[in-house]
């Protein structure tokens, strides 16, 4: 048997997210994969800002955009347009890439981090107890750990071995999915309707490959029945007027799609992140980019517990705030689903007006906007905290207390917390060096804001009197950071 600190089953983007932030932070990590072998297939291919802003405070968001097409507006119902280029980020758009792209680029990152990375290894069960969990692998050694994250998909070997339910119902079927080439590809870099006749969307992958998803409302077949081009084909000229001359398709399936809630991220030593927690409708490309959060949001924390510092109740609140976000992706991806599926003809047309009048007003459009794109995900915040507290923090031009100047997700690189000042050196951080970094705002205009590794606001107060000032300082970075001195 071998022994790690914590070992992540599925090697998707989830897990692979998660292994690099583990090892990064000087966690031994064993992610334990049953595929060998890149595989050249993808569901998933829309990277959304929010996502994009995790991988910019890892380093990687260059990277992965060189991988991909830029996109500035999603276009809803066939008729809607949501226009992104004015979205609060650096990265006002939504990446298309296949999720095969995203795996590599985090693969490299976890493996120059150190973490292990095993393919072929079959995750049959697990046995936790007081003090660690034993995962056993089929034909292989069992792995010993402190705690195991299941990253392991619908089907997660992990939450059925945990006895948690998945429950939920299937909203669509018999979707299609291929991958083709075009004959003569559509000047738009993606083409989406739905109507009568069904629902169509066509995205490139910038290889010549493109992603085509397809369902017709009159045909129900089951998932295993088998697919045929043709048939993709008819459904996208119905719908779209063309089917672009498709041909070469190297991949075709047919699935349903669910809507699915665990009803606990985490038992015992055990934690559930990404599809193994929640399944959702493809509507808004939200399904990769809920799970890459889930990630973000756990791996400082299950660091910050192995590293002996983290205050009561740190782990927990990984169920208490991605378990809500998951609730309300699966709502609103639903919400979208149905909105575009309904098969009234005046109900679309009242759900086309609608939708174009609020698209006109520019509050409901950024919403819309920030909704999509994640910029609007936050967490919940108690009576009488700063109104920042939970919301997402945006980048801004900072200088380290070294003098360096930089940017303030460039500063949340390091994985530890980052105490945003527009003052001069604060003193009180010093007894949580290792945990906290201190950086001031170019402009000096910031009042104190304390931000945790995944970028979201842990305090904030305004300006005050120095002394009160200092006591709630102390107080919140004994809350979020441990007591000091404890590391």
């Amino acid at each position: 048997m071998s022994e790690t600190d914590v070992v992540v089953v599925g090697g998707g983007p989830a897990g692979l997210l998660l292994a690099g932030d583990l090892a990064g932070a000087g966690v031994g990590c064993t992610l334990l994969e049953r595929r060998t072998g890149r595989s050249p297939l993808t569901r998933a291919f829309a990277v959304h800002a929010r996502t994009l802003e995790v991988f910019d405070a890892r380093g990687i968001a260059d990277d992965l955009i060189g991988t991909g097409t830029r996109v500035a507006g999603l276009s809803l119902f066939g008729s809607i347009e949501v226009d992104l280029s004015d979205l609060p980020t650096r990265f006002p758009f939504v990446l298309v890439t296949p999720q095969y792209n995203v795996e590599d680029v985090l693969a490299a990152r976890a493996r120059a981090a150190g973490a292990t990375l095993v393919e072929g290894a079959e995750v049959t069960g697990l046995d936790q107890d007081d003090d660690g969990v034993t995962v056993r692998v089929d034909g292989g050694p069992s792995v010993r750990a402190a705690y195991t994250v299941g990253a392991d998909g619908v089907g997660s070997t992990v939450r059925e071995a945990l006895g948690l339910p998945f429950p939920g119902e299937a909203v669509v079927e018999s979707v299609m999915l291929a991958d083709v080439r075009l004959a003569d590809p559509p000047d738009e870099v993606l083409v989406a309707n739905a109507g009568d006749e069904g629902f169509a969307f066509v995205a490139p992958f910038g290889d010549g490959w493109f992603r085509v998803i397809a369902w017709d409302r009159k045909a129900r077949r089951p998932d295993d029945d088998p697919v045929d081009l043709d048939e993709i084909r008819d459904v996208a000229t119905r719908v779209l007027g063309t089917d672009y001359g498709m041909h070469d398709a190297r991949w075709m399936s047919r699935f349903h799609s669910d809507e699915r809630l665990v009803p606990s991220y985490r038992k015992g030593r055990t934690f559930l992140a990404g599809d193994a927690a929640h399944v959702h409708s493809p509507a808004g490309g939200q399904g990769m980019n809920t799970g890459l959060q889930d990630s973000a949001n756990l791996g400082w924390k299950l660091a910050a517990d192995l590293h002996g510092w983290a205050p009561p109740g740190l782990l927990d609140s990984y169920d208490t705030e991605r378990r809500a976000v998951g609730a309300s992706v699966v709502q609103g991806s639903g919400t979208l689903l149905r909105l575009a599926l309904t098969g009234s003809a005046p109900l679309r047309a009242v759900r086309n007006v609608a939708g174009a009048v609020a698209a006109s007003i520019a509050p409901m459009q950024r919403k819309a906007g920030e909704f999509v794109s994640g910029l609007a995900i936050g967490y919940g915040r108690a009576r009488g905290d700063h109104p920042l507290v939970g919301k997402r923090v945006p980048d801004v031009s900072v200088v380290t207390d070294s003098g360096t100047k930089t940017r303030l997700y460039e500063a949340l690189r390091g994985g530890r917390f980052v105490l945003l000042t527009g003052q001069d050196h604060h003193g009180l951080v010093n007894p949580w060096a290792g945990r906290v970094d201190l950086v001031t705002t170019v402009d000096r205009s910031h009042g104190l804001t304390l931000v945790r590794p995944d970028g979201y606001v842990a305090w904030a107060t305004d300006t005050r009197p120095m002394i009160r000032r200092d006591a709630e300082l102390r107080a919140a970075l004994i809350a979020w950071c441990g007591e000091p001195g404890s590391a």
